[in-house]
């Protein structure tokens, strides 16, 4: 009797839950929270599928990727992660990316931080280290290669985010490193944002009625 292997599927991602401050401990890692589209990437057989955030199929957005997918050091593989472009200063830049769907596909990389799946062992219920360690074997050092690790910040949160506050970034990610991987909105990952939609609202404010005081608007 022949054994039929399931086919790896779309699982709904872990979502981060917004806080005003990061937190605080040893057993929290942070990273930068990248301005683009959330992906998770699944491979079987040296080929390789693209899904949006919400399970959309959109492997033929994503050209480039889908082909260094294909390339990776591994039989099958279900990876998290988020799709950029980035700007001349290395940084993720939404406006481009959306222009880069429409025209640039192969500017697009990704960078990845963590693994669902590997081989054949789901590794949800290992913990953020061993999955995000797992994950480094797969996408390798290139720094020209589409596909790149997510790095966390070696040091505090409080730290990472004024830094990225000051170079107008989005903001920065933290999550438990001790914790496994649940689909869903969780507390385990906690998004701290740098400018806020508020603060755009007031500044948008501001401005109007500069501009109709000054007669320009």
């Amino acid at each position: 009797m022949s054994s039929v292997t399931a086919r790896l599927r779309f699982i709904e991602p872990q979502l981060a839950s917004p806080v005003d401050q990061p937190p605080e401990g040893k057993h929290w890692i942070h990273e930068i929270k990248h301005d683009g589209y959330r992906f998770q990437l699944v491979i079987e057989r040296r080929k390789a599928r693209v899904f949006s955030r919400n399970g959309y199929d959109w492997s033929d957005r994503y050209p480039s990727i889908v082909r260094a997918a294909a390339n990776l050091q591994c039989k099958s593989a279900i990876i998290d992660g988020e799709a950029i472009v980035q700007n001349g200063h290395g940084a993720s830049d939404f406006d481009a990316l959306q222009s880069a769907l429409r025209k640039q596909p192969n500017s697009i990389i990704i960078f990845t931080f963590d693994l669902l799946h590997l081989d054949g062992k789901d590794l949800r219920q290992e913990t953020l280290l061993e999955r995000r360690d797992a994950l480094k074997a797969p996408v390798g050092d290139d720094d020209g290669s589409r596909i790149q690790f997510s790095d966390e910040f070696d040091g505090d949160g409080a730290t990472l985010f004024k830094a990225c506050g000051e170079l107008g970034l989005e903001g920065i990610v933290s999550k438990h490193a001790l914790a496994p991987y649940r689909s869903g909105r969780s507390k385990t990952w906690l998004k701290t944002k740098c400018f806020t939609e508020s603060t755009f609202v007031v500044v948008a404010q501001i401005v109007t009625a500069r501009r109709e005081r000054l007669g320009r608007f």
